[in-house]
This record gives C-alpha cells, sequence and structure tokens, in this order.
C-alpha cells in the first residue's frame, strides 16, 4: 500500500543516501505506534519489543518496520537517534489526523469511548526533535509524551474549552464494532477514508501508558507543557478559525 511505501521504502532510501553521502546526523522521527501497545494493556518504555498483536494497526506495523532500516542505517555507522511521540495535538489542519478529534468535539460529537491513550503538544514535539539533533546522543530512541489520559478526559477538556456539550454516551465495544461497519460502507459511497476503523475501535478501547522518563533525564532542560495548556490553546486558534469561516449576518 501507499503507507508502506512512503513509511518503510522513503525511509530506507532516506537512510541509504544518508549513509552513501555521509551526512553527519539524522533523527528519525517515528511514533509510539512502532514500539507497539501491549494486547493486555499497561506500561509501555522504550525498551519494549515489538509483538505481533491485533491492537497494533497497519500505521504501526509501517512505523516499526521503518525503524528496522533505521537501526541498520545505525549499526551501519549512520550517526542517528529516533523519537517516538505519542498522539500529537495542537493547532492545525482539523480536517485530519489527531486534529480531527477537535472538530468532532466543536461539532458536537455526542459519544465518548473508554481507553485510555498518550499524548503530547506539536511544539514541545518540535522542539524535544530539535534538542536531540543538537545532542551527542545516539543509537536510542526516545518516547515524547507528556501525560496519558483517558479519552473521556481529552473530550471533556475540549468541550469545555469550546463552550460545547461534553459527550455524555457510551460507546461499548459493541456499538464501536457496529460503527466501523457502517463507516467502511459509508465510505464505498461517499469514497471518503471512514472517520472509524475496526484498527481505530480497537484503539478506542484499550489503555497504554507511554513512560517518558528517558527523554527527561536524558535532556534535563527539556519539559512537557501541560495537556490542559495545550488544549485551551488550540481550542481558541481553532473556534477564531471557525467563526472566520462562518458566512456573514
Amino acid at each position: 500500500s501507499a503507507m508502506y511505501r512512503v513509511n518503510v521504502d522513503g525511509t530506507a532510501n532516506v537512510v541509504n543516501i544518508a549513509l552513501e553521502k555521509n551526512v553527519k546526523r539524522m533523527v528519525h522521527i517515528s511514533s509510539v505506534a512502532a514500539i507497539g501497545r501491549n494486547a493486555s494493556g499497561g506500561s509501555v518504555n522504550e525498551e519494549k519489543k515489538w509483538e505481533d498483536s491485533k491492537i497494533n494497526t497497519h500505521y504501526a506495523r509501517s512505523k516499526f518496520k521503518a525503524e528496522l532500516h533505521v537501526w541498520r542505517g545505525m549499526s551501519e555507522g549512520l550517526d542517528a537517534v529516533i523519537a517516538n511521540p505519542s498522539t500529537i495535538l495542537g493547532y492545525g489542519d482539523w480536517h485530519s489526523s489527531s486534529c480531527a478529534i477537535f472538530k468532532q468535539v466543536y461539532e458536537g460529537f455526542k459519544w465518548y469511548t473508554t481507553g485510555t491513550n498518550g499524548f503530547v503538544d506539536v511544539e514541545d514535539t518540535a522542539k524535544a526533535v530539535v534538542m536531540l539533533m543538537e545532542s551527542n546522543i545516539n543509537s536510542q530512541r526516545f518516547i515524547i509524551n507528556a501525560e496519558t489520559w483517558p479519552f473521556r478526559q481529552l473530550q471533556n477538556t475540549i468541550a469545555v474549552a469550546f463552550g460545547k456539550k461534553m459527550p455524555a454516551r457510551k460507546a461499548t465495544p459493541f456499538l464501536l464494532s457496529i460503527a466501523w461497519k457502517l463507516e467502511k460502507i459509508k465510505s464505498l459511497f461517499t469514497g471518503k477514508k471512514p472517520l472509524l476503523t475496526r484498527e481505530s475501535a480497537r484503539i478506542a478501547k484499550s489503555s497504554t501508558r507511554f513512560e517518558n522518563d528517558k527523554i527527561l533525564k536524558a535532556l534535563p532542560e527539556f519539559s512537557f507543557t501541560p495537556l490542559a495548556e495545550t488544549i485551551q490553546k488550540a481550542c481558541e486558534k481553532y473556534a477564531e478559525q471557525a467563526k472566520n469561516l462562518q458566512p456573514n449576518g
């Protein structure tokens, strides 16, 4: 698929050219997805070995395979370090990726899920990557994760910041399984990507805690922005954008 071509083959090409041209240093931006989730939930750190499970999405598998090329490059002499951000939050295009949750809540999405996940500010992610680039750390990976929150807490915090109603209906595993099937059928007719897939439904009800001690120890001058602050700042910008998009009168 295109995702595997971009993530896996694309990374292999970058690593090969970096080795060939003696590139001085490289930071590979991976994802916590590449470390993999435990089917049983629980805590995940940088030492975790990948285990194949249904809870790892195609995106996760593609990022895991991409990372293997970077580790190969490092074993062949490439001076590189790997950053593994969790779900990145901030202001951006709210029609795509993790920004879409802001749009959903703004438009009055009524459902909440029971899982938990790691989240991090987009600006913190960029800062950590620059600091890793400028450090002399190599052949290691670092989880970049500010806090672990239940999805419901995230949705509620966004709703409060927008002055909207908090999602009050619980999406049970049974309802989620119906929802992703309906989304799949809908996408066949509209040609648009489904908002929910079987994979994202699994994640929505899973609970994983990504540890962040390693990056805080390695970069003592680095600190994370509290998630509540990240959300407040992003919501102000999204609300402003939504207001500007409304027709006058």
